[in-house]
């Protein structure tokens, strides 16, 4: 009997163990196996984009590429600035930042990256970027076309129109973008992320790879959809949504001061005081490209001498309801 509940209670702990790592027989796979190696393991080829063989060294200088710019290269001395004007996250973070990695929803991103000190940016994330299957979608892809063509079927096209369009910088050189990508395949998704139910562990420990397949694919987006807004007709009405000034002092500390502080890589500098808050106001309800509704959703170009600009933010990244909240905060801090 002794021995019974010794091996009971073994038997208890391996299952704990197997629950709280998603552990699966036959099947090198646990809470932190990235999601890419899940997919191969059932059937699926990898993209162009896989770097199987990074090492620790091409991660850092991806990392320091995308963070700061620049890099020691493989020549032991520093590279050239992709950019005089931007890093990768002026505009995108490198982490997670949607409870749910299947929804686009900017309420929810905004409370959680609120929640764990991060920016609120108009950039989707590198976290996951390599588990995305196309990018520069939808509105992108309309408005733009030929230029981002090449960039919504591939990874590394999509980096290299960062690089020189987006970011006002250069083309990266081989090693550059190789180690750029080898950081993006380090970043993935992990099968822990992916909050799998019980039924669907049970599916996974089975042998039906295709049905597997379809269930990873399903908890997390294969694409960052992108549509563009319209300003409102009135913009002394605005969207006519009721804004919450608490949420609009989030945004502006998130999103706007994110770029737009003293320092910042914006070249209009405000802060929560009273003339910052009194400048933004006048430009409210003016048909101007400086009024927050046109310069969230239209953004602006860059200029001869001026190759600083305000990308737009698609509704998937901050909502109409959210300007909204936004207005309220600037009229209430006036």
């Amino acid at each position: 009997m002794k021995r019974y509940y010794i091996t009971l209670f073994i038997l208890t702990l391996v299952g704990l163990f197997a629950i709280s790592t998603n552990w699966f027989p036959g099947k090198n796979w646990d809470k932190n196996t990235p999601v890419y190696s899940v997919l191969k393991d059932l059937g699926e080829n990898l993209p162009d984009h896989a770097r199987e063989d990074f090492n620790e060294d091409k991660i850092r200088m991806g990392r320091e590429l995308i963070l700061n710019g620049r890099t020691i290269g493989p020549n032991g001395k520093k590279s050239k600035f992709i950019s005089k004007f931007y890093v990768c996250t002026s505009c995108h973070s490198v982490d997670r930042e949607d409870p749910n990695l299947s929804v686009f929803d900017p309420e929810g991103r905004l409370d959680y990256v609120a929640e764990r000190g991060m920016k609120f940016l108009q950039g989707s994330t590198f976290y996951g970027i390599a588990n995305r299957e196309s990018w520069y979608n939808d509105d992108y892809y309309l408005k733009y076309g030929d230029l981002v063509k090449p960039a919504n079927k591939s990874l590394a096209e999509a980096t290299q129109l960062c690089a020189k369009v987006c970011s006002s910088g250069r083309y990266l050189e081989e090693w550059e973008l190789d180690a750029i990508l080898a950081f993006y395949w380090s970043n993935q998704i992990k099968l822990g992320d992916l909050d799998l139910t019980d039924e669907e562990i049970e599916i996974l420990k089975k042998e039906n790879s295709k049905e597997s397949v379809a269930i990873i694919k399903s908890k997390y987006a294969l694409k960052s959809p992108a549509t563009f807004g319209e300003v409102p007709e009135n913009k002394v009405e605005g969207y006519k949504h009721a804004g919450d000034p608490t949420r609009g002092k989030m945004i502006f500390e998130l999103s706007c001061l994110a770029c737009h502080q003293d320092q910042g890589v914006a070249g209009m500098p405000f802060d929560n005081g009273m003339l910052s808050l009194q400048k933004l106001k006048r430009n409210l309800e003016k048909n101007s490209l400086y009024n927050i509704y046109d310069i969230v959703r239209h953004g602006t170009y860059v200029d001869k001498g001026k190759p600083r600009y305000m990308p737009l933010y698609p509704k998937e990244r901050l909502s109409d309801k959210q300007l909204e909240d936004l207005r309220a905060y600037i009229l209430q801090g006036v």
